[in-house]
């Protein structure tokens, strides 16, 4: 596959990527290289991406604990600290080997220590690949509140490489899978429509439908990299999602969810908001619903979890002026972006939802 260029970095794919990741190794001549991981691909992903390195600058592995509770200013100052001890300079580089919390928070890491070192995303999780190592966004949760705290950095490239999807699990799987369904909804209907019969597809399908994915995050991104105007399309189910995500979070009775379980819900969510606004039809709200439902399990809501799950909009980082926006789809694989809604409507969707 082709690499994509994105702004001011290239996204390589498999083989020809670890041939390019060790020519700017070489070419960069970096004092040293550190490559942070979580627990999980410590285990699972270093030991193929450490033979695939060719080089003799010094290599030092950091690990963190995975999850979303790890995503917080906390584990990026004991990273920062090791960084220090171990003699990581501004020639040193930041690899950052795993899944959305690693990119997300070795980007946040690498783009404020001394200033700002290279960093370099290898995504291992479907969810990674298609959305937290593409475009530029690096940063932690502050308490539950998800990504308040962060900078837009772009890396020094991004390598996708699909072999790390043989070892995830099916949840991590389907959780990318949310973000993939979205790009085809905010802006390509014939690729929405290539989810609608999941038993068809085999690996090399989704290999291809990765690269559509990033593709469409890409373009984007380029034309909006500081979310001042169609970026805000890529937050599409992340309101309210978003909202679900960190008052799970804060909940010690509800299970933890995974980032694509609450980002499905919010789109189901927000796609009966667009129903009602006239937006798109009710046999296009019916095709979403049923087709997420069909993969992700419903959330149960109680009655009593809806107003401090509404109270959590405020927070969103679309919000201007206190007024709370949401980017809605018009028709499917079309946008509309800094959409008002009122709490009544609001409400009526967690109703339909649980219907």
């Amino acid at each position: 596959m082709s690499p994509i260029q994105a702004n001011g970095y290239p996204i390589y794919f498999n083989e020809q990527g670890y041939e390019a990741l060790n020519k700017w190794l070489s070419d960069s001549k970096y004092s040293s290289i550190f490559i942070l991981v979580d627990s999980h691909s410590n285990e699972f992903c270093l030991p193929h991406f450490l033979p695939c390195l060719a080089t003799n600058i010094p290599i030092e592995v950091i690990e963190f604990d995975a999850g979303e509770g790890s995503k917080n200013i906390e584990t990026c100052v004991q990273i920062w600290k090791v960084l220090t001890e171990l003699g990581a300079d501004r020639k040193s580089v930041l690899i950052n080997l795993g899944g959305g919390v690693v990119s997300d928070l070795g980007g946040f890491v690498a783009s404020t220590f001394k200033r700002g070192i290279d960093f370099i995303h290898i995504p291992t999780t479907l969810l990674a690949m298609v959305d937290a190592s593409v475009g530029g966004k690096n940063g932690v949760d502050l308490d539950h509140l998800k990504n308040q705290i962060g900078v837009i950095q772009v890396p020094a490239m991004v390598l996708v490489d699909a072999t790390y999807l043989e070892t995830l699990p099916q949840n991590e799987m389907r959780s990318g899978l949310a973000e993939m369904l979205k790009h085809g909804l905010i802006a390509d209907k014939k690729y929405w429509e290539q989810f609608l019969n999941l038993n068809k597809l085999n690996f090399n399908d989704l290999e291809m439908l990765i690269y559509t994915s990033i593709t469409i995050k890409n373009n984007i991104v380029k034309q909006d990299p500081t979310e001042n105007g169609i970026r805000k399309a890529l937050n599409f189910g992340h309101t309210l999602g978003h909202a679900i995500e960190s008052y799970f979070l804060e909940q010690e009775n509800k299970p933890t969810l995974l980032h694509g379980e609450a980002i499905a819900t919010g789109m189901v969510l927000e796609s009966f908001i667009a129903f009602k606004k006239d937006l798109i039809s009710s046999a296009e709200y019916q095709q979403i619903k049923e087709t997420i439902l069909g993969i992700f399990e419903p959330i149960v809501f109680e009655i009593t979890d809806i107003d401090p799950i509404l109270a959590l909009l405020i927070h969103d980082k679309k919000n201007e002026y206190g007024t709370i926006q949401f980017a809605l789809i018009d028709g499917i694989g079309r946008i509309k972006i800094n959409e008002t809604v009122k709490n009544e409507l609001l409400i009526e969707a967690f109703d339909a939802y649980k219907s």
